[in-house]
Protein backbone atom coordinates (compact mmCIF):
# COMPACT_ATOMS: atom_id res chain seq x y z
CA UNK A 1 0.00 0.00 0.00
CA UNK A 2 1.41 3.74 -0.85
CA UNK A 3 2.25 5.58 2.37
CA UNK A 4 0.49 9.18 2.12
CA UNK A 5 2.27 12.11 2.03
CA UNK A 6 0.93 15.16 3.81
CA UNK A 7 0.73 18.85 2.47
CA UNK A 8 3.65 21.40 3.88
CA UNK A 9 2.42 23.61 6.34
CA UNK A 10 0.29 22.95 9.58
CA UNK A 11 -1.23 26.13 10.34
CA UNK A 12 -3.83 26.01 13.05
CA UNK A 13 -6.97 27.98 11.82
CA UNK A 14 -7.84 28.35 15.76
CA UNK A 15 -6.34 27.48 18.97
CA UNK A 16 -7.61 27.60 22.64
CA UNK A 17 -6.45 26.22 26.29
CA UNK A 18 -7.66 23.69 28.04
CA UNK A 19 -5.88 24.21 30.85
CA UNK A 20 -6.51 21.43 33.52
CA UNK A 21 -9.60 19.65 32.15
CA UNK A 22 -10.23 16.74 31.20
CA UNK A 23 -12.08 15.30 28.53
CA UNK A 24 -14.82 13.82 30.91
CA UNK A 25 -14.92 18.13 33.08
CA UNK A 26 -15.63 20.41 29.70
CA UNK A 27 -13.17 19.72 27.43
CA UNK A 28 -14.30 17.86 24.81
CA UNK A 29 -17.30 20.73 24.71
CA UNK A 30 -14.56 23.23 24.36
CA UNK A 31 -13.03 21.71 21.51
CA UNK A 32 -16.58 21.22 20.04
CA UNK A 33 -17.19 24.67 20.29
CA UNK A 34 -13.93 25.51 18.20
CA UNK A 35 -13.77 23.03 16.13
CA UNK A 36 -17.47 23.02 14.95
CA UNK A 37 -16.95 26.76 12.87
CA UNK A 38 -13.56 25.47 11.34
CA UNK A 39 -14.03 23.92 7.60
CA UNK A 40 -12.82 20.25 6.80
CA UNK A 41 -8.88 20.43 6.93
CA UNK A 42 -8.38 22.84 8.87
CA UNK A 43 -6.89 22.45 12.11
CA UNK A 44 -7.69 23.47 16.27
CA UNK A 45 -4.61 23.66 18.37
CA UNK A 46 -5.70 22.85 21.58
CA UNK A 47 -3.33 23.31 24.64
CA UNK A 48 -3.33 21.20 27.33
CA UNK A 49 -1.62 20.63 31.06
CA UNK A 50 -3.90 17.64 32.11
CA UNK A 51 -2.22 14.01 31.38
CA UNK A 52 -5.51 12.21 30.31
CA UNK A 53 -5.71 14.40 27.50
CA UNK A 54 -3.14 12.40 26.14
CA UNK A 55 -4.46 8.74 26.29
CA UNK A 56 -8.05 10.21 25.50
CA UNK A 57 -7.98 12.87 22.44
CA UNK A 58 -6.64 10.04 20.20
CA UNK A 59 -9.50 8.28 21.04
CA UNK A 60 -12.13 10.93 20.52
CA UNK A 61 -10.77 11.81 17.40
CA UNK A 62 -10.77 8.53 15.70
CA UNK A 63 -14.54 8.05 17.41
CA UNK A 64 -15.57 11.10 15.42
CA UNK A 65 -13.48 11.22 12.24
CA UNK A 66 -11.17 13.56 12.97
CA UNK A 67 -7.70 13.65 12.79
CA UNK A 68 -5.05 13.47 15.24
CA UNK A 69 -1.89 15.34 13.74
CA UNK A 70 0.90 15.92 15.86
CA UNK A 71 1.06 16.40 19.81
CA UNK A 72 4.13 17.85 21.63
CA UNK A 73 5.28 18.02 25.46
CA UNK A 74 7.13 20.36 26.96
CA UNK A 75 6.98 20.01 30.76
CA UNK A 76 3.15 19.78 32.01
CA UNK A 77 2.65 21.56 28.87
CA UNK A 78 0.90 19.71 25.99
CA UNK A 79 -0.05 21.09 22.19
CA UNK A 80 -2.25 19.11 20.34
CA UNK A 81 -3.11 19.58 16.82
CA UNK A 82 -6.43 18.09 15.49
CA UNK A 83 -8.24 18.27 11.64
CA UNK A 84 -11.91 18.76 11.14
CA UNK A 85 -12.12 15.50 9.30
CA UNK A 86 -9.22 13.84 7.37
CA UNK A 87 -6.03 16.34 6.97
CA UNK A 88 -5.81 16.42 2.96
CA UNK A 89 -3.22 13.86 1.50
CA UNK A 90 -1.68 13.34 -1.55
CA UNK A 91 -2.40 9.78 -2.29
CA UNK A 92 -0.88 7.33 -5.44
CA UNK A 93 -4.21 5.38 -7.13
CA UNK A 94 -4.69 2.12 -4.77
CA UNK A 95 -4.68 -0.87 -6.46
CA UNK A 96 -7.56 -1.82 -8.11
CA UNK A 97 -8.11 -4.68 -5.38
CA UNK A 98 -8.24 -2.75 -3.07
CA UNK A 99 -10.94 -0.10 -3.58
CA UNK A 100 -13.82 -2.83 -3.44
CA UNK A 101 -15.95 -1.88 -0.35
CA UNK A 102 -18.49 -3.43 0.29
CA UNK A 103 -22.07 -2.85 -0.23
CA UNK A 104 -25.20 -3.94 1.29
CA UNK A 105 -27.52 -5.84 -0.26
CA UNK A 106 -30.85 -4.76 -1.38
CA UNK A 107 -33.66 -4.98 0.76
CA UNK A 108 -37.55 -4.48 0.27
CA UNK A 109 -38.70 -0.86 0.50
CA UNK A 110 -40.08 0.40 3.47
CA UNK A 111 -43.32 2.75 2.21
CA UNK A 112 -44.57 5.65 3.86
CA UNK A 113 -47.30 5.16 6.31
CA UNK A 114 -45.51 1.31 7.77
CA UNK A 115 -46.69 -0.44 10.64
CA UNK A 116 -44.65 -1.58 12.42
CA UNK A 117 -43.59 -2.38 16.20
CA UNK A 118 -40.52 -0.88 18.04
CA UNK A 119 -38.72 -4.20 18.43
CA UNK A 120 -39.87 -6.17 21.60
CA UNK A 121 -42.77 -8.50 21.87
CA UNK A 122 -44.01 -10.66 25.19
CA UNK A 123 -42.59 -14.29 25.61
CA UNK A 124 -44.02 -17.39 26.47
CA UNK A 125 -43.75 -18.73 29.86
CA UNK A 126 -41.82 -21.66 27.96
CA UNK A 127 -39.48 -18.85 26.62
CA UNK A 128 -38.61 -16.99 29.58
CA UNK A 129 -37.77 -20.67 31.19
CA UNK A 130 -35.43 -21.65 28.28
CA UNK A 131 -33.79 -18.18 28.85
CA UNK A 132 -32.90 -18.04 32.29
CA UNK A 133 -31.78 -22.21 31.47
CA UNK A 134 -29.81 -20.99 28.91
CA UNK A 135 -28.25 -18.10 31.06
CA UNK A 136 -27.46 -20.06 33.72
CA UNK A 137 -25.89 -23.02 31.83
CA UNK A 138 -28.50 -25.68 32.15
CA UNK A 139 -29.55 -25.44 28.69
CA UNK A 140 -27.30 -25.81 25.46
CA UNK A 141 -27.38 -23.65 22.73
CA UNK A 142 -29.29 -26.19 20.39
CA UNK A 143 -31.83 -26.95 21.94
CA UNK A 144 -32.30 -22.91 23.55
CA UNK A 145 -32.47 -21.72 19.96
CA UNK A 146 -35.32 -24.46 18.77
CA UNK A 147 -37.21 -23.06 21.63
CA UNK A 148 -36.52 -19.56 20.26
CA UNK A 149 -37.44 -20.36 16.86
CA UNK A 150 -40.71 -21.56 17.95
CA UNK A 151 -41.37 -18.16 20.02
CA UNK A 152 -40.28 -16.07 17.16
CA UNK A 153 -42.67 -18.04 15.11
CA UNK A 154 -45.37 -17.03 17.01
CA UNK A 155 -44.48 -13.44 17.90
CA UNK A 156 -44.09 -13.24 13.73
CA UNK A 157 -47.58 -15.02 12.85
CA UNK A 158 -49.35 -12.46 15.35
CA UNK A 159 -47.33 -9.53 14.03
CA UNK A 160 -48.44 -10.35 9.91
CA UNK A 161 -52.41 -11.13 11.67
CA UNK A 162 -52.36 -7.70 12.73
CA UNK A 163 -51.35 -6.48 9.55
CA UNK A 164 -47.82 -4.76 10.05
CA UNK A 165 -45.90 -3.59 6.84
CA UNK A 166 -42.28 -4.46 8.84
CA UNK A 167 -41.60 -7.30 10.91
CA UNK A 168 -39.39 -7.74 13.46
CA UNK A 169 -38.37 -11.08 15.32
CA UNK A 170 -39.65 -10.01 18.96
CA UNK A 171 -36.39 -9.86 20.69
CA UNK A 172 -37.46 -13.24 22.02
CA UNK A 173 -33.38 -14.53 22.39
CA UNK A 174 -32.82 -11.39 24.76
CA UNK A 175 -32.93 -11.15 27.98
CA UNK A 176 -33.57 -7.63 27.56
CA UNK A 177 -33.10 -4.94 24.70
CA UNK A 178 -29.48 -4.14 25.60
CA UNK A 179 -27.63 -6.68 28.14
CA UNK A 180 -27.90 -9.52 25.78
CA UNK A 181 -25.03 -8.52 23.87
CA UNK A 182 -22.94 -8.86 26.98
CA UNK A 183 -23.42 -12.68 26.85
CA UNK A 184 -22.15 -12.76 23.11
CA UNK A 185 -19.33 -10.72 23.47
CA UNK A 186 -15.35 -11.42 23.93
CA UNK A 187 -14.38 -10.88 27.84
CA UNK A 188 -17.91 -9.61 28.18
CA UNK A 189 -20.07 -11.43 31.12
CA UNK A 190 -24.11 -10.86 32.18
CA UNK A 191 -24.15 -10.81 35.91
CA UNK A 192 -27.44 -10.19 37.99
CA UNK A 193 -27.82 -6.45 38.90
CA UNK A 194 -28.00 -7.36 42.63
CA UNK A 195 -23.88 -8.31 42.07
CA UNK A 196 -23.55 -4.35 41.31
CA UNK A 197 -24.18 -3.42 44.48
CA UNK A 198 -20.48 -3.32 45.81
CA UNK A 199 -19.83 -1.10 43.08
CA UNK A 200 -22.53 1.77 43.26
CA UNK A 201 -22.04 4.49 45.79
CA UNK A 202 -24.79 4.01 48.34
CA UNK A 203 -25.73 -0.04 47.94
CA UNK A 204 -28.81 0.25 50.61
CA UNK A 205 -30.38 3.62 48.19
CA UNK A 206 -29.61 1.62 44.94
CA UNK A 207 -31.60 -1.41 46.63
CA UNK A 208 -34.25 0.52 47.70
CA UNK A 209 -34.76 2.31 44.20
CA UNK A 210 -34.98 -1.13 42.32
CA UNK A 211 -38.07 -2.33 44.80
CA UNK A 212 -39.36 1.01 43.62
CA UNK A 213 -38.61 0.95 40.25
CA UNK A 214 -39.91 -3.19 39.91
CA UNK A 215 -37.33 -4.39 38.87
CA UNK A 216 -36.69 -8.15 39.31
CA UNK A 217 -33.22 -7.58 39.86
CA UNK A 218 -32.29 -10.95 41.14
CA UNK A 219 -33.39 -12.02 37.48
CA UNK A 220 -32.16 -9.00 35.65
CA UNK A 221 -28.86 -9.49 34.59
CA UNK A 222 -25.89 -6.23 33.67
CA UNK A 223 -23.48 -6.87 30.96
CA UNK A 224 -19.79 -6.07 32.81
CA UNK A 225 -16.63 -5.91 30.96
CA UNK A 226 -13.12 -8.10 31.83
CA UNK A 227 -10.89 -7.79 28.54
CA UNK A 228 -11.01 -5.98 25.56
CA UNK A 229 -14.22 -6.47 23.48
CA UNK A 230 -14.18 -8.67 20.61
CA UNK A 231 -17.43 -9.84 18.29
CA UNK A 232 -16.57 -13.30 17.36
CA UNK A 233 -19.96 -14.53 16.76
CA UNK A 234 -22.93 -12.50 15.44
CA UNK A 235 -25.12 -10.44 17.60
CA UNK A 236 -28.17 -9.81 15.85
CA UNK A 237 -27.73 -11.73 12.18
CA UNK A 238 -29.24 -15.47 13.55
CA UNK A 239 -32.35 -13.11 14.58
CA UNK A 240 -32.79 -11.55 11.37
CA UNK A 241 -31.77 -14.80 8.76
CA UNK A 242 -35.15 -16.55 11.24
CA UNK A 243 -37.50 -14.37 10.65
CA UNK A 244 -36.67 -13.96 6.79
CA UNK A 245 -37.70 -18.11 6.72
CA UNK A 246 -41.19 -16.77 8.05
CA UNK A 247 -41.99 -13.47 5.78
CA UNK A 248 -41.13 -11.90 2.64
CA UNK A 249 -41.91 -8.71 4.44
CA UNK A 250 -39.81 -6.05 5.23
CA UNK A 251 -37.47 -7.33 8.50
CA UNK A 252 -36.31 -4.64 11.14
CA UNK A 253 -33.71 -5.52 14.05
CA UNK A 254 -33.11 -3.43 16.58
CA UNK A 255 -29.68 -2.82 18.49
CA UNK A 256 -28.72 -1.38 21.73
CA UNK A 257 -27.35 1.96 20.52
CA UNK A 258 -23.58 2.52 21.28
CA UNK A 259 -23.51 5.77 23.69
CA UNK A 260 -26.23 3.30 25.84
CA UNK A 261 -23.98 0.59 25.81
CA UNK A 262 -21.22 2.79 26.63
CA UNK A 263 -22.79 4.19 29.62
CA UNK A 264 -24.13 0.46 30.77
CA UNK A 265 -20.93 -1.55 30.31
CA UNK A 266 -18.28 1.14 31.63
CA UNK A 267 -18.26 0.61 35.61
CA UNK A 268 -15.52 2.06 37.27
CA UNK A 269 -13.41 -0.81 39.18
CA UNK A 270 -14.64 -3.24 36.46
CA UNK A 271 -13.96 -1.95 32.92
CA UNK A 272 -11.39 0.05 33.96
CA UNK A 273 -8.90 -3.31 34.07
CA UNK A 274 -9.54 -3.78 30.64
CA UNK A 275 -9.62 0.18 29.57
CA UNK A 276 -8.15 3.06 30.53
CA UNK A 277 -11.04 5.50 29.99
CA UNK A 278 -15.00 5.24 29.10
CA UNK A 279 -13.64 6.72 25.39
CA UNK A 280 -11.47 3.73 25.09
CA UNK A 281 -14.37 1.30 25.65
CA UNK A 282 -16.38 3.43 23.01
CA UNK A 283 -13.88 2.87 20.21
CA UNK A 284 -14.62 -1.10 20.71
CA UNK A 285 -18.16 -0.90 20.89
CA UNK A 286 -18.03 1.22 18.03
CA UNK A 287 -16.19 -1.45 16.01
CA UNK A 288 -18.34 -4.03 16.98
CA UNK A 289 -21.59 -2.52 16.47
CA UNK A 290 -19.85 -1.44 12.48
CA UNK A 291 -19.43 -4.69 12.23
CA UNK A 292 -22.79 -6.30 13.18
CA UNK A 293 -24.63 -3.19 11.23
CA UNK A 294 -22.66 -4.17 7.55
CA UNK A 295 -23.39 -7.82 8.42
CA UNK A 296 -27.09 -7.14 8.63
CA UNK A 297 -27.49 -5.10 5.87
CA UNK A 298 -25.55 -7.32 3.99
CA UNK A 299 -28.08 -9.87 5.11
CA UNK A 300 -30.84 -7.73 3.65
CA UNK A 301 -32.52 -6.00 6.90
CA UNK A 302 -34.56 -3.15 5.87
CA UNK A 303 -34.61 -1.45 8.73
CA UNK A 304 -31.28 -1.67 11.53
CA UNK A 305 -33.03 0.44 14.81
CA UNK A 306 -30.22 1.73 17.30
CA UNK A 307 -32.01 2.07 20.56
CA UNK A 308 -30.76 5.11 22.53
CA UNK A 309 -33.26 5.41 25.50
CA UNK A 310 -30.30 6.56 27.91
CA UNK A 311 -30.33 10.04 26.37
CA UNK A 312 -33.62 11.02 27.65
CA UNK A 313 -31.83 10.26 31.07
CA UNK A 314 -29.41 12.91 30.00
CA UNK A 315 -31.95 15.37 28.76
CA UNK A 316 -33.98 15.41 31.83
CA UNK A 317 -32.09 14.18 34.54
CA UNK A 318 -29.31 16.85 34.48
CA UNK A 319 -26.27 16.26 36.42
CA UNK A 320 -28.11 14.23 38.82
CA UNK A 321 -27.26 10.61 39.75
CA UNK A 322 -31.05 9.52 38.44
CA UNK A 323 -30.93 6.06 37.17
CA UNK A 324 -33.39 4.61 35.00
CA UNK A 325 -34.01 2.27 32.02
CA UNK A 326 -33.28 -0.82 34.47
CA UNK A 327 -29.61 0.75 35.48
CA UNK A 328 -29.20 1.17 31.77
CA UNK A 329 -27.02 4.32 33.02
CA UNK A 330 -25.18 2.99 35.78
CA UNK A 331 -21.78 4.88 34.92
CA UNK A 332 -21.45 8.78 35.96
CA UNK A 333 -21.52 12.01 33.21
CA UNK A 334 -21.09 14.98 32.52
CA UNK A 335 -22.91 17.79 31.40
CA UNK A 336 -26.29 17.52 29.26
CA UNK A 337 -24.30 19.05 26.23
CA UNK A 338 -21.02 16.96 26.64
CA UNK A 339 -22.99 13.70 26.99
CA UNK A 340 -25.10 14.76 24.08
CA UNK A 341 -22.12 15.46 21.66
CA UNK A 342 -20.79 12.19 22.64
CA UNK A 343 -23.98 10.24 22.13
CA UNK A 344 -24.12 11.89 18.44
CA UNK A 345 -20.43 11.44 17.64
CA UNK A 346 -20.66 7.82 18.84
CA UNK A 347 -23.47 7.02 16.49
CA UNK A 348 -22.19 8.78 14.04
CA UNK A 349 -19.41 6.73 14.15
CA UNK A 350 -20.80 3.41 13.79
CA UNK A 351 -23.48 4.73 10.82
CA UNK A 352 -20.63 6.69 8.81
CA UNK A 353 -20.41 5.31 5.20
CA UNK A 354 -23.71 3.07 5.44
CA UNK A 355 -26.65 3.80 3.81
CA UNK A 356 -28.81 5.99 5.73
CA UNK A 357 -32.35 4.96 4.91
CA UNK A 358 -31.82 1.69 6.04
CA UNK A 359 -30.82 3.08 9.48
CA UNK A 360 -33.04 4.20 12.37
CA UNK A 361 -32.42 5.51 16.14
CA UNK A 362 -35.25 4.90 18.99
CA UNK A 363 -35.48 6.41 21.94
CA UNK A 364 -38.51 6.69 24.64
CA UNK A 365 -38.16 7.79 28.15
CA UNK A 366 -38.45 4.48 30.07
CA UNK A 367 -39.92 1.17 29.84
CA UNK A 368 -39.70 -1.54 32.25
CA UNK A 369 -42.92 -0.55 34.30
CA UNK A 370 -46.51 -0.19 33.18
CA UNK A 371 -46.67 2.64 35.84
CA UNK A 372 -46.24 5.71 34.06
CA UNK A 373 -44.73 7.73 37.27
CA UNK A 374 -41.34 5.59 36.95
CA UNK A 375 -40.26 7.08 33.47
CA UNK A 376 -39.52 10.22 32.88
CA UNK A 377 -40.98 13.23 31.36
CA UNK A 378 -39.88 15.96 28.90
CA UNK A 379 -40.29 16.85 25.42
CA UNK A 380 -38.16 17.22 22.51
CA UNK A 381 -37.12 20.67 22.82
CA UNK A 382 -33.48 20.29 24.63
CA UNK A 383 -32.59 17.20 22.14
CA UNK A 384 -33.60 18.36 18.93
CA UNK A 385 -30.57 19.77 17.52
CA UNK A 386 -28.63 15.89 18.36
CA UNK A 387 -31.87 14.05 16.89
CA UNK A 388 -30.86 16.47 13.91
CA UNK A 389 -27.43 15.78 13.44
CA UNK A 390 -27.46 11.88 13.51
CA UNK A 391 -26.57 10.22 10.56
CA UNK A 392 -29.40 8.17 10.58
CA UNK A 393 -32.62 8.34 8.33
CA UNK A 394 -35.14 6.99 10.59
CA UNK A 395 -36.12 8.46 14.10
CA UNK A 396 -38.60 6.25 15.90
CA UNK A 397 -39.90 8.31 19.04
CA UNK A 398 -42.17 8.18 21.66
CA UNK A 399 -45.13 10.52 21.04
CA UNK A 400 -48.64 9.20 22.36
CA UNK A 401 -47.77 9.22 26.18
CA UNK A 402 -48.47 13.09 27.78
CA UNK A 403 -44.85 12.57 28.89
CA UNK A 404 -42.99 13.44 25.39
CA UNK A 405 -44.84 16.80 24.78
CA UNK A 406 -46.21 18.11 21.73
CA UNK A 407 -44.99 16.69 18.24
CA UNK A 408 -45.24 19.94 16.79
CA UNK A 409 -41.71 20.65 18.17
CA UNK A 410 -40.06 18.08 15.96
CA UNK A 411 -41.12 20.36 12.83
CA UNK A 412 -37.79 21.74 13.25
CA UNK A 413 -35.90 18.40 12.55
CA UNK A 414 -34.53 18.40 9.20
CA UNK A 415 -36.63 17.11 6.11
CA UNK A 416 -34.24 14.16 5.44
CA UNK A 417 -35.56 12.13 8.39
CA UNK A 418 -38.43 9.81 8.14
CA UNK A 419 -40.78 10.15 11.40
CA UNK A 420 -41.99 6.89 13.16
CA UNK A 421 -44.36 8.33 15.04
CA UNK A 422 -45.73 6.92 18.39
CA UNK A 423 -49.54 5.94 18.00
CA UNK A 424 -50.09 4.02 21.34
CA UNK A 425 -48.88 3.26 24.42
CA UNK A 426 -47.71 -0.26 24.92
CA UNK A 427 -48.15 0.41 28.54
CA UNK A 428 -51.99 1.11 28.59
CA UNK A 429 -53.64 -2.11 28.72
CA UNK A 430 -57.03 -0.63 26.92
CA UNK A 431 -56.74 -0.44 22.75
CA UNK A 432 -56.52 3.35 21.55
CA UNK A 433 -59.73 3.95 19.90
CA UNK A 434 -59.23 4.44 15.87
CA UNK A 435 -60.65 7.90 15.69
CA UNK A 436 -57.86 8.82 18.12
CA UNK A 437 -55.44 7.24 16.36
CA UNK A 438 -56.27 8.78 12.78
CA UNK A 439 -56.40 11.96 14.31
CA UNK A 440 -53.02 11.69 15.48
CA UNK A 441 -51.59 10.39 12.34
CA UNK A 442 -53.19 12.98 10.27
CA UNK A 443 -51.72 15.71 12.62
CA UNK A 444 -47.97 13.90 12.05
CA UNK A 445 -48.61 13.76 8.01
CA UNK A 446 -49.89 17.43 7.94
CA UNK A 447 -46.55 18.28 9.99
CA UNK A 448 -44.05 16.16 8.26
CA UNK A 449 -45.72 15.05 5.05
CA UNK A 450 -46.82 11.82 3.86
CA UNK A 451 -43.71 10.73 2.68
CA UNK A 452 -42.03 10.97 5.93
CA UNK A 453 -44.56 9.23 8.57
CA UNK A 454 -44.30 5.86 9.68
CA UNK A 455 -46.35 4.77 12.66
CA UNK A 456 -45.39 2.53 15.64
CA UNK A 457 -45.52 1.91 19.35
CA UNK A 458 -43.87 4.66 21.65
CA UNK A 459 -41.78 1.64 22.78
CA UNK A 460 -41.68 -2.24 22.88
CA UNK A 461 -43.87 -4.52 24.27
CA UNK A 462 -41.99 -6.05 26.18
CA UNK A 463 -38.38 -4.55 26.21
CA UNK A 464 -37.22 -6.79 29.74
CA UNK A 465 -38.45 -10.25 29.29
CA UNK A 466 -39.40 -10.73 32.70
CA UNK A 467 -41.03 -7.36 32.94
CA UNK A 468 -43.65 -7.21 29.99
CA UNK A 469 -45.34 -4.49 30.13
CA UNK A 470 -48.32 -5.52 27.76
CA UNK A 471 -49.65 -9.07 26.88
CA UNK A 472 -49.54 -10.62 23.65
CA UNK A 473 -53.41 -9.97 22.74
CA UNK A 474 -53.38 -6.74 23.94
CA UNK A 475 -50.22 -5.74 21.68
CA UNK A 476 -51.31 -7.81 18.73
CA UNK A 477 -54.94 -5.76 19.06
CA UNK A 478 -53.09 -2.32 19.29
CA UNK A 479 -50.61 -2.76 15.86
CA UNK A 480 -53.86 -4.19 14.43
CA UNK A 481 -55.45 -0.66 15.23
CA UNK A 482 -52.32 0.82 13.60
CA UNK A 483 -52.75 -1.23 10.78
CA UNK A 484 -56.91 0.37 10.12
CA UNK A 485 -55.09 3.19 10.25
CA UNK A 486 -52.68 3.30 7.53
CA UNK A 487 -54.94 1.66 5.01
CA UNK A 488 -57.31 4.51 6.36
CA UNK A 489 -54.95 6.74 5.17
CA UNK A 490 -53.45 5.30 2.59
CA UNK A 491 -56.37 5.53 0.48
CA UNK A 492 -56.75 9.06 1.60
CA UNK A 493 -53.64 10.14 0.38
CA UNK A 494 -53.18 8.30 -2.41
CA UNK A 495 -49.86 6.32 -1.04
Amino acid sequence: MTTPSRQPGHTPAASFDGGDLDCGNGLLLLIRKHIDPLREGQLLEIRSTESSVEGDLPAWCRMTGNELVSMTRDGRQRNFLVSKGALPVFREPAPQSMQRVPVAQPAPHVRPLSVMGIGSWPRPRWMLHALHEHMEGRLDDAHFHSSADDAVELAVAAQLRAGVDVVTDGEQRRDSYASFVGGLLDNCQLIPLTDLLPYVDDPRAFEQELRALDVPAAEVRHPAVFGPLERSRPLAVHELACVQGLTAKPVKIALPGPYLLTRTMWLECVSDRAYESREQLAMDIVRVLREELAALLAQGAALVQFDEPVLSEVAFSGMTSQRSFMCGALSAKSDPLTELAFARDLLNAVTEGFPQERIAMHMCRGNWSADESHAMTGDYGPLIGTLGALNVGTLFLELHTPRAGAIDLLKRLPDRLRIGVGLCNQKHAHVEPLDDVLRAARHAIDLFGVERVLFNPDCGFATFADAPVSSSRIAEAKLRTLADAAATLREQYGV
